[in-house]
């Protein structure tokens, strides 16, 4: 008789056996060919592998992807743009598409001074 992890074939044709009793002295017949097979404890096989060990053209591509952390994304351009509050020339600002690709991305400004102001193109 031949088990892998709780499986349990025949060992003259290979059939799958029925579900193992966990009793060392059950004996478990073959519905295809009769032989009498010994009952053996279910065995649990915990198996690892690498991602190396299986190549995919998806995992390589996902390697190439940069990722970005929240510091990364913390890169503010700067614009000549008044500020409401305290009346300096210079802002930073940010762009984000908010809405749908075929309307105009949102405009985030912020100062200095922490006043913030937002404006839709």
């Amino acid at each position: 008789m031949s088990v892998i992890g709780s499986l349990i074939f025949c060992t003259d044709c290979g059939n799958l056996l029925r579900e193992s009793t966990g009793d060392a002295n059950a004996i478990l017949h073959c519905n295809v060919c009769g032989t009498r097979n010994k009952d053996t404890i279910p065995q649990t096989i915990i198996s690892e592998s690498k991602p190396s060990s299986f190549p995919s053209a998806l995992r390589a591509k996902r390697s190439a992807v940069q990722t970005l952390s929240a510091e990364d994304r913390k890169t503010e351009a700067v614009i000549k743009e008044t500020c409401e509050k305290c009346g300096r020339k210079e802002m930073f600002y940010t762009t984000v598409q908010l809405r749908s690709a075929d309307e105009g991305s949102t405009v985030f400004y912020r100062c200095v001074c922490g006043f913030k102001k937002t404006s839709n193109n």
